[in-house]
């Protein structure tokens, strides 16, 4: 009786996750270009896969975004912390962190474009203290940095969120004991706050990898597109220009099975790191 209540959810997970993924590892084997018949090759996409010079920028930015992750997490966190202690405004404050969380990519996208262009808000406001403008989008130095930094702001109001539910959650018995034993406030955060929350934490630490390895692909659209040159190509990117532009679904494909397993490699990695330290 049980299993006809969840068979509906089975069947979902199954016909829209599963098939796609064994699909999408099958196709990965095959010269198919979308169109007509295709033919089995072996490997030879991941061969081609690990000599694309694309795929390989594509990496080490993933590499240079994944470096700055400790920022995802951290800093909505201490963010969390301070509103939870009765900072003034705090309500305001969580509602405006919030906000960009309910804006689309392409909102958000549109609105930095403005903002972070050549002739746009932020250059005009630098000359305005008589400082030299930045092509912010347009230089291969400034560029990844600016969308990882878009990015953030368009995402961190989630995890402050979760971090708020995880906050009441903490006993204040356990926060008040400390504070009249004589600990400080950084040492209630520390020893007290962050312990507890040791689980939301991984949990925030998990899903805002993965988050950040496949949801960047609208900003990227309507910021960068890719470039210049393949500054800001991530993975996800260079899988919809094989994909759409260059009709190569086979080798899209072996693209997307490498990104998956890179993905859960990162999150299984995650998950033992913090469960040794969790034993500690």
């Amino acid at each position: 009786m049980g299993l006809l209540f969840v068979l509906p959810a089975i069947v979902l997970v199954g016909l829209f996750r599963i098939f796609p993924l064994a699909w999408g590892f099958v196709l990965s084997f095959t010269n198919s270009n979308g169109f007509g018949k295709s033919a089995f090759v072996g490997i030879d996409n991941y061969v081609a896969v690990a000599n694309d010079p694309a795929f390989r920028d594509s990496i080490e930015n993933t590499l240079i975004l994944i470096a700055t992750l400790p920022i995802w997490v951290m800093l909505p966190l201490l963010l969390a912390i301070l509103i939870h202690q009765g900072v003034p405004g705090g309500k305001i404050f969580r509602a405006v962190y919030f906000f960009p969380a309910v804006l689309s990519t392409v909102i958000i996208g549109s609105i930095f474009n403005v903002v972070l262009r050549f002739d746009g808000s932020l250059n005009a406001f630098l000359k305005a203290f008589g400082l030299i403008p930045v092509d912010w989008l347009g230089n291969g130095a400034t560029a990844l940095g600016s969308l990882i930094a878009v990015q953030l702001w368009a995402t961190f109001g989630m995890s402050l969120l979760i971090f708020m539910a995880g906050l009441s959650t903490v006993s204040k018995e356990l926060i008040e004991a400390a504070r009249l034993d004589g600990a400080k406030p950084v040492q209630i955060w520390v020893h007290v706050i962050i312990p507890a929350l040791r689980p939301i934490i991984e949990f925030v630490a998990v899903v805002t990898t993965i988050g950040v390895l496949t949801s960047m692909f609208g900003l990227i659209y309507v910021l960068t597109a890719g470039g210049p040159g393949t500054a800001t190509t991530l993975p996800e990117f260079l899988i919809w220009l094989e994909q759409g532009k260059m009709n190569q679904p086979g080798y899209a494909a072996a693209i997307s099975m490498v990104l998956f397993v890179v993905m859960a490699g990162l999150a299984y990695l995650q998950i033992r790191i913090m469960s040794r330290n969790a034993n500690l």
